[in-house]
């Protein structure tokens, strides 16, 4: 498991597949998540807008690669 340090307490699933480099563009992100490639917790997230908190784990369907949401 990766983590991937943010500098706020919380950040946005889009914003964090961009500060992560999961995803090369806000536009990548957006794909991403409205096909339901993306899961947070192990559920599947299709709102880009949810909220992360430290300690959320993020991952894409089908890649064993998982980022946990830690705090800089």
């Amino acid at each position: 498991m990766e983590k991937i340090e943010i500098n706020t307490d919380t950040i946005n699933l889009d914003q964090f597949l961009k500060w992560a480099n999961i995803a090369m563009s806000g536009g990548e992100a957006k794909y991403l998540i409205q096909e339901g490639e993306v899961t947070v917790n192990g559920e599947v997230e299709t709102q880009r807008g949810k909220t992360l908190k430290v300690g959320d784990v993020v991952s894409l369907t089908g890649n064993d690669k998982k980022y946990i949401v830690s705090r800089g």
